[in-house]
């Protein structure tokens, strides 16, 4: 279909999770460029949380941006319904951590006209010599969320005067992929017990994350320097407690794009990631440490990622600790220049996409 009508973005709009958060920013940044773009939020159809009304499409031409995995693209757009479907575009926005597509994927592939992604790593694992195209688009960073009044580390219950390490991650997808154990083991390599070196673990998705998590929360509180903050908090809080932070650690075994690790990147923080899958799209620069890694199969007890004829990475543990080290022992690199984050070119890209 031709390039006409709306541009409406369908996905989990009010889910807490990295799918609903790209939908949103993805949204709001064709609004910001002055695009006519609307939203169909799906997240209660789809069973991913509370309640929200049937979306209600106009008929007619337009293009589809659906942020839905790809198993689930055929059931989006059924719940949209046929004459609301009909005649439009439809793009699949899909993000996937592992190098290679799982074969229930496939069926997605029937229903778009093109694929978006946020990464290379990503793209690489979707390309198909019958499939449709596929195009990098990475997710756009909003600007820090300004708080009402001024939020310190007071107000997460964080001492003042200590070196502070952030983690954040949703333990309902897969606490194995994220690897909070793995940053606890690399500050308690790093510092022992040391009351003035903190490790704040800031996590959501806890209550069906099962055994999983409880490992973590075990783990955490068999070390005095490190707190859990198990609570959803709105985007103000969130850059708040990122700016009160010294440095961000992600540990992960894979990622499709890694919000947390630009995030911290665009406000002049200092990053030590595995430097592998989707953040090393970005990942680069003074005061970025990409953590050395080998290849081991995924195996994720929560099923999810648990596929082990395909591989994610397994950090260096004693490198990462090195990395924390050298950033607290030398405060002059806490802070870096802030990345600049340029959203994508929406207009551009979906007229490249009906070529």
């Amino acid at each position: 279909p031709a390039p006409a009508g709306p541009v409406i973005v369908i996905g989990y709009l009010s889910a807490p999770t990295g799918l609903g958060s790209g939908a949103r920013r993805m949204l709001s940044a064709m609004r910001a460029a002055g695009m006519d773009a609307q939203g169909a939020d799906i997240t209660h159809q789809h069973r991913q949380g509370g309640w929200n009304p049937p979306p209600q499409l106009p008929e007619g031409p337009g293009t589809l941006v659906v942020h839905v995995n790809g198993p689930m693209l055929p059931w989006a757009l059924q719940i949209l319904g046929l004459k609301a479907v009909r005649g439009k575009r439809v793009i699949g926005y899909w993000a996937w951590e592992l190098p290679c597509l799982p074969v229930e994927w496939e069926v997605g592939r029937r229903f778009v006209h093109a694929i978006w992604t946020p990464s290379q790593f990503c793209a690489d694992a979707m390309r198909a010599p019958e499939g449709p195209p596929v195009i990098v688009v990475p997710h756009p960073l909003p600007s820090p969320a300004p708080a009402p009044a001024p939020i310190g580390r007071a107000a997460f219950g964080l001492p003042s005067d200590a070196f502070i390490t952030l983690c954040m991650f949703d333990a309902g997808s897969s606490v194995a992929r994220k690897n909070p154990l793995g940053a606890i083991e690399a500050h308690a390599r790093a510092f022992g017990g040391r009351s003035d070196r903190v490790l704040v673990l800031k996590v959501h998705g806890t209550r069906g994350a099962g055994p999983a998590w409880r490992a973590v929360a075990d783990a955490a509180a068999a070390h005095g320097n490190v707190v859990v903050l198990d609570r959803d908090l709105p985007p103000a809080d969130l850059w708040a407690l990122l700016a009160a932070s010294d440095v961000l650690i992600s540990l992960h075994r894979a990622e499709g794009f890694a919000f947390a690790v630009a995030e911290a990147m665009a406000i002049g923080r200092p990053v030590v990631a595995t430097g592998w899958s989707g953040n090393m799209d970005f990942m680069r620069g003074p005061g970025v440490h990409a953590v050395p890694f080998t290849l081991v199969p995924a195996r994720d007890p929560q099923a999810t990622y648990d596929f082990p004829a395909m591989s994610w990475a397994e950090p260096d543990l004693d490198a990462a600790a090195m990395a924390l080290r050298r950033i607290a022992d030398g405060p002059g690199s806490r802070l870096i220049e802030p990345v600049v984050f340029p959203a994508p070119d929406y207009a551009a890209l979906l007229n490249l996409a009906a070529c």
